[in-house]
């Protein structure tokens, strides 16, 4: 098979997913525990009417809600690529290795023993959180002998989601006042965000969905091992903290806005390169369309479960999420 047929054959997938993407956040704002006719949607898009509820809780909830789903699930997809390119661990992602936990321990601190409540600066403490659990997620894996492991690395980052999930825990104890109010967010949701909360973050992420399409051929070379890297000039140091900063910034704007979803950033990778292989200049497109698709998806299937009330969707991807996880796991893919 020769260079231009899997182009196109990855430009054919690729534009698929965008179609099937494009269904997903149609049917996300017009089915839910009440249906609306396609007149109604069109007319809230199209033919606004401030005076029609219909068309109010269309244009301000069900169509903001699908923006936000499927950027969150595309910005963690890219997260848990960009992780496992880095780390070689087919396991990593922001939520396995803690980034997901720290970021919201430092949210729910500061917004339930300091009472803090700007979108900007919850924002920011995410991004500070993120960091902070990568780093000493990082640190502790590169302990021993041996150094850096995909082994050690998840081991200290399970650790380390236990840990701040206690200290978060600790807080709900304390503050039970504040327990209603973050209690849904901990689960992981999309329902009842704000556009303002989506368009705050929105920049940010933008920025490095961009990003990590810029150093995707890097990315390849960085796959091939640290010693080749540096054999063909790349500036490895300079390298792997960017690609880290992106992540964060991926994963803590995704968990100021929706709380800690977990396992798109691990499941979506492994599909990805199904699809598209391991080039990276392919898997970045695609782990964005196909995390944003399942996200989406796995949101709108939430909808049915228990009507009329929602499961959150962080459940609905960990009921996805796990057996995949175990699946990666028996097949052998991390290793000591």
């Amino acid at each position: 098979m020769n260079d231009r047929h899997i182009r196109r054959r990855r430009a054919a997938g690729l534009a698929a997913g965008c179609l099937l993407l494009l269904l997903g956040m149609i049917a996300s704002v017009r089915f839910g525990a009440t249906h609306y006719s396609w007149s109604v949607a069109w007319d809230a898009m199209f033919h606004y009417d401030e005076n029609v509820s219909d068309q109010i809780i269309v244009r301000t909830t069900r169509v903001p809600r699908a923006f936000i789903a499927a950027a969150i699930g595309a910005s963690l997809a890219i997260a848990g690529a960009m992780m496992q390119a880095l780390t070689r661990n087919p396991l990593a992602s922001p939520s396995v290795l803690g980034v997901n936990a720290g970021a919201s321990f430092v949210v729910v601190l500061a917004s339930l023993i300091f009472s803090v409540s700007s979108m900007h600066a919850l924002m920011w403490l995410a991004f500070a959180g993120a960091a902070m659990a990568s780093a000493v997620v990082y640190i502790l894996g590169s302990l021993g002998r041996g150094g850096l492991t995909p082994m050690k690395l998840v081991l200290a980052g399970a650790a380390m989601t236990a840990l701040f999930s206690s200290f978060t825990q600790g807080i709900l104890v304390v503050n039970q006042k504040g327990l209603n109010t973050v209690l849904y967010w901990l689960t992981g949701t999309v329902a009842g965000r704000s556009p303002d909360m989506l368009l705050i973050v929105l920049p940010y992420m933008l920025l490095c969905l961009i990003g990590a399409w810029v150093v995707a051929r890097d990315l390849n070379v960085l796959m091939m091992g640290e010693e080749t890297s540096r054999s063909l000039g790349q500036k490895t140091v300079w390298l792997k903290a960017s690609i880290g900063l992106m992540i964060v910034i991926l994963a803590g704007g995704a968990v100021s806005v929706a709380g800690p979803i977990g396992f798109i950033g691990v499941v979506v990778p492994h599909i990805g390169r199904f699809f598209s292989g391991t080039d990276h200049r392919w898997l970045i497109p695609y782990c964005a369309v196909l995390g944003a698709l399942l996200l989406v998806a796995a949101d709108l299937a939430a909808r049915f479960i228990m009507i009329p009330e929602e499961v959150p969707v962080g459940v609905m991807t960990a009921l996805i999420g796990v057996p995949f996880f175990f699946y990666i796991a028996r097949r052998g893919g991390i290793q000591s």
